[in-house]
């Protein structure tokens, strides 16, 4: 029961985030929501830090382990919250979907590692193609949205290679140290281009901005941190693989809920994407044995 209220609140979480960015970013400029996002998770985790008390760093390797994590974090978070000004939020969660493809992507240039078989290849194709079309249906709906999804794409190939890096450099550290140490580390960097960027102190913080800014540093940055390396552990590669899938699909239901409208010609984009998805996880194939058992039985 532990693990399946985990796995759910996972995906509540990963649902919810881009909309509750779009609320962070309601009274907030872009860069002042992240940063305050992120000064405020960086002061929670390290209280955390000494009530369990687990050291930060144990040996100098940490420090580069979590300046790969952080690259996960700046700029990575700063170009999703940029295109968050943009990018209706169900469609975010969408293009922040195919992460798994940058991986596979970066364990070949990188681990030396392909985890690539030809119905994969085939899926990152179609991706790319799902891709396109959505690029296509922003073009017509500004330029500003056109580069809006292309910094959603950017955001998906960095947050990819910091991942591979992690596993590259080995990383035993528990998801709290993890989780602490990256903030640590990219939270300056924020600070610094906030100040580069505004500058300015907010005068007023309106309700949206106050609870999506609360919101995203209890759950997107702590609590649903902490929960997807626990179910990460508990649970099979395919049975993870689908909050992938079920997100984005949660996402533009609550979008849409918001008042999000998406033309025809991206809701086209993003099924080409969300089939692309379940074909490199392998879902597709397993759904298609799965029929073919149900329907065409094996003879004694």
């Amino acid at each position: 029961m532990q693990v399946a209220g985990a796995y759910l609140l996972v995906v509540l979480i990963w649902s919810t985030t881009p909309l509750a960015i779009h609320w962070s970013n309601s009274s907030l400029s872009f860069i002042a929501a992240i940063t305050l996002r992120m000064m405020m998770a960086t002061l929670l985790v390290y209280v955390l830090l000494k009530i369990m008390r687990e050291p930060l760093i144990v040996n100098k390797r940490d420090w580069l382990i979590y300046a790969a994590s952080a690259l996960g974090l700046f700029p990575n978070m700063v170009l999703v919250y940029w295109a968050a000004q943009t990018v209706p939020s169900g469609l975010m969660s969408v293009i922040m979907g195919t992460y798994p493809f940058f991986v596979g992507i970066f364990s070949v240039v990188i681990l030396r590692e392909n985890p690539f078989s030809a119905t994969k290849i085939l899926a990152l194709l179609l991706a790319v193609f799902g891709l396109w079309v959505v690029q296509q249906a922003q073009v017509m709906a500004g330029v500003e949205d056109l580069w809006g999804v292309g910094a959603m794409v950017l955001a998906c190939v960095i947050w990819g290679f910091s991942s591979v890096m992690v596993k590259k450099l080995g990383a035993a550290v528990s998801p709290l140290r993890m989780g602490s140490g990256s903030l640590i580390v990219s939270t300056p960097f924020f600070m610094v281009a906030w100040l580069w960027i505004d500058g300015e102190l907010p005068t007023t913080i309106d309700h949206k901005s106050l609870v999506g800014v609360s919101y995203l540093v209890l759950a997107g940055s702590v609590l649903g941190h902490v929960l997807w390396f626990f179910v990460l552990r508990a649970c099979s590669v395919i049975n993870v693989s689908l909050i992938t899938l079920i997100t984005p699909v949660m996402a533009i239901n609550w979008g849409m809920l918001a008042g999000e409208r998406f033309s025809l010609w991206t809701l086209v984009g993003v099924a080409v994407i969300m089939v692309a998805l379940a074909l490199y996880q392998g879902l597709v194939i397993r759904l298609w044995q799965r029929l073919v058992t149900w329907f065409l039985p094996a003879h004694p």
